[in-house]
């Protein structure tokens, strides 16, 4: 049998309901959720569970929403034995990443991630920052054309390298406007404007990262469980000073989740489980390497059946 890795998702994943299944049957998932409540002095359950999404959507509330329904999951799931190889997380997932493997404590990791939405909000005034995910133009050519427009003075940069022929850029609404009108410069089918409240994983975020870096310097980072790869890297984090050195440098550099992906499998991982609502990572993984073996745990169900999948085998 190869190796395991878990990935947790990032924003875009969360939506209603996720996680109530679990609050529902389990005891731990149930003190999970009402931690997290304790954690931020409101409501966070009832706003995961009941909406609405308009405020489920608002980045400082999807974050911490995201990381404990996440975290609920994966403390379920390691009930039932399964051990992993290698952690990852996309984006804000990377939070989850570290907290599953120890290196964050689920109190201060739920504090942070809920600082670091009000800080990506507060960064770029409304409306002048954006995101669109390209599709079908290859790396350099996109990185080429992004240089070409923030020389004419309109900033805009590689933010996710998610699979082959999918690369999400940010930055200034004028930059980004002009990717998606230039696209096939850089030799892409099309770009889609995304419905984000600002211009994340771009230089434009540096304001955040400073204030982000403030806060984790009040915060124990300990030795992990397994190795976490980092999104700024592709590679696993070598220190617990770089774990917060790297979370800092992701809210402005641009989130290798393909060359992750691929150093993973290098390493002989050949299943992947996706811990957290939604499937978006499968289908990057997915097109990434189809040879791989891909899971899911979103709730009680995927759990039970994913569980005695991985048993069976082992």
């Amino acid at each position: 049998m190869g190796k395991i890795a878990f990935v947790f998702p990032g924003q875009g994943s969360q939506r209603v309901g996720m996680g109530k299944d679990l609050y529902d049957a389990l005891p731990q998932a149930k003190a999970r959720f009402e931690e997290a409540d304790q954690i931020l002095g409101f409501d966070l359950s009832k706003m995961i569970f009941e909406g609405p999404e308009s405020e489920l959507k608002m980045t400082a509330n999807t974050q911490p929403a995201l990381l404990t329904t996440s975290i609920a999951l994966y403390q379920a799931f390691r009930e039932k034995g399964v051990i992993p190889d290698f952690f990852a997380g996309h984006s804000l997932g990377e939070y989850s990443a570290l907290t599953a493997a120890g290196m964050l404590s689920f109190e201060d990791a739920v504090a942070i991630v809920r600082a670091r939405g009000e800080f990506m909000e507060q960064a770029v005034p409304g409306g002048q920052g954006a995101m669109a995910a390209v599709l079908g133009a290859e790396r350099e050519a996109l990185g080429q054309l992004c240089a070409a427009i923030t020389s004419e003075g309109h900033v805009v940069e590689l933010a996710n390298v998610n699979c082959p022929g999918q690369i999400v850029v940010s930055g200034s609404t004028e930059g980004v406007q002009a990717v998606v009108e230039r696209v096939k410069e850089a030799g892409g089918k099309r770009a889609i404007p995304l419905e984000v409240s600002g211009p994340f994983h771009s230089s434009l975020m540096k304001s955040a990262a400073k204030r982000l870096e403030a806060k984790l310097s009040h915060v124990t980072v300990s030795a992990g469980s397994a190795p976490v790869v980092a999104n700024v890297t592709a590679r696993p984090v070598a220190s617990e000073s770089e774990a917060s050195r790297l979370l800092v440098e992701q809210v402005y550099a641009p989130v290798l989740w393909e060359d992750s992906i691929a150093w993973l499998i290098s390493q002989g991982v050949d299943i992947f489980v996706e811990i957290g609502p939604g499937n978006v990572l499968a289908g990057l993984i997915k097109k990434i390497d189809k040879s791989v073996r891909i899971l899911n745990i979103h709730n009680l169900e995927s759990l039970e059946h994913t569980s005695e999948e991985l048993l069976m085998q082992s």
